[in-house]
């Protein structure tokens, strides 16, 4: 199966997250807000170049440069 940035996820559709990229700190932040592999995303919508997500129950606001690093499939 192939895997997908989560910028490419269509709106309203629930992801599993795959893979964290990026640099130790980057995915230590990403995983510090929830944003672990096997864990469900799911993008609220974009605004702007951010992206609002609904990850663990809470709604976070990440930019399309962190949204890149994180594969769903």
């Amino acid at each position: 199966m192939r895997y997908m940035p989560l910028t490419m996820a269509t709106a309203g559709e629930k992801n599993i997250i795959r893979k964290i990229g990026g640099k130790e700190e980057t995915r230590r932040f990403l995983e510090n807000l929830g944003f672990v592999a096997g864990g469900d995303v799911t993008v609220v919508s974009e605004i702007g170049g951010n992206m609002i997500v609904n990850v663990k129950d809470s709604r976070v606001a990440i930019g399309k440069d962190m949204a890149n690093k994180i594969m769903v499939g």
